[in-house]
């Protein structure tokens, strides 16, 4: 994962902000892994992986990028009105606002810092996860790609360890399938890093806005369940 070079803190700082251990929230999230065992599409670890690579280049380039936008010093509410235009689907908007004060808490406590203020201050009820992801890391002390790289795992890590619990799939399989998705993983950071560093010059329309229609239905339907096992 690269960061900035000479600075061992911010190497730290990643690992901390990529560890599920993490109080950031997503533990109680599938990223939409719990419908789609629901629907037959995760059945074990090859379709899981099918699951994740599809997630990773729609919503995980999507979240990537303006996490990676955050890090580099774009406007962060400029940042969460182009997340809103990028989330459909009501349910999924409620899930990364959730995120995003969760997040937003963990960071304050950890990197506290002006930037991490005022944006909970002008979104009291939460911004976006990315959003608030990208600025954490600006406050650690790290860079775009660092940013990219952590919400481009965070995208495919998330439904992996949930498959676990639903599927009782081997904890070493599911790990093997991230293992396996580590260069989609590189590929889909350096896009988002890439379209992070034109939207310095043209604006939030040139980060990426990658739509997974089914992901959006799906989050509508296991909304309304009267009991699930994950919140989103």
């Amino acid at each position: 994962m690269p960061t900035t070079p000479g600075n061992p803190a911010a190497r730290a700082a990643l690992l901390v902000l990529a560890d599920g251990r993490f109080p950031a929230g997503g533990h109680a999230h599938s990223g939409g892994a719990e419908a789609a065992v629901e629907a037959g599409r995760i059945r074990d670890a090859s379709t899981l992986e099918e699951f994740c690579r599809g997630r990773l280049h729609t919503a995980g380039l999507t979240a990537a990028g303006l996490a990676a936008a955050a890090a580099a010093g774009l406007d962060p509410l400029a940042l969460d009105e182009a997340a809103d235009a990028r989330t459909p689907s009501p349910a999924l908007r409620a899930t990364a606002r959730r995120l995003g004060r969760q997040m937003m808490r963990a960071a304050r406590a950890t990197w506290p810092g002006p930037g991490l203020d005022a944006l909970a201050a002008a979104r009291p009820r939460g911004a976006h996860q990315p959003v608030v992801l990208g600025l954490a890391v600006r406050a650690a002390g790290a860079g775009p790609p660092d940013a990219a790289h952590i919400a481009a795992y965070e995208s495919v890590s998330g439904p992996a360890t949930a498959a676990v619990r639903l599927l009782s799939l081997d904890p070493y399989e599911a790990t093997a399938v991230l293992a396996r998705l580590v260069p989609d993983i590189d590929q889909v950071a350096a896009r988002a890093a890439e379209a992070a560093r034109r939207a310095l010059d043209e604006g939030p329309d040139a980060l990426p806005a990658a739509s997974a229609p089914l992901l959006d239905i799906t989050a509508e339907a296991h909304a309304a369940w009267p009991v699930r096992l994950f919140a989103s």
